[in-house]
């Protein structure tokens, strides 16, 4: 049976562990850039579970971390989805570790996350999904968008470089 507990501070290196494994499960995963995302990430996280803006869960089976997922808490302008909230949340770092898979454990979380959102009255609530993930996602009411998405290159050019 899984208990579930909120994240601290001093689960930044766990949760950045988490992160890196749920996206190096993906097709086409870039190990070195995972790399660095994981070594930036762990203080990016920490420095948000201190000022409250990502609130997560880990959970444990008989003393053995089995999954972790987290709700990013966005500054968000009005919206006509919500017409009066300045916030949104951020459902990531959804992740399960393989032996405790199919055993309901992310819905559980997701659950957690979902719950959160309720109690601070965020009703647009936004994440991205592997192929995996997807019917969980469904099965909790979010769908598919429009969203769009650009990301630049590793290194923006500075004035005056060529």
């Amino acid at each position: 049976m899984f208990t579930t507990r909120s994240a601290s501070p001093d689960d930044a290196a766990l949760i950045a562990t988490h992160r890196h494994a749920m996206f190096a499960s993906m097709p086409n995963a870039k190990l070195a850039a995972l790399d660095t995302m994981r070594r930036a990430f762990d203080p990016w996280v920490r420095e948000r579970l201190v000022n409250g803006r990502y609130i997560g869960w880990i959970a444990e089976e008989d003393g053995r971390v089995a999954g972790s997922a987290g709700l990013l808490i966005l500054d968000w302008p009005p919206h006509p989805l919500d017409p009066a909230s300045h916030d949104r949340g951020y459902i990531l770092n959804v992740y399960v570790e393989p032996d405790f898979r199919k055993r309901g454990l992310a819905h559980e979380l997701l659950e957690q996350c979902m719950a959160e959102a309720r109690r601070r009255r965020i009703r647009v609530i936004t994440l991205h999904s592997s192929d995996a993930g997807r019917p969980v996602y469904e099965g909790f009411g979010f769908r598919a968008t429009s969203e769009m998405l650009y990301a630049g290159p590793a290194k923006l050019k500075q004035d005056g470089e060529s």
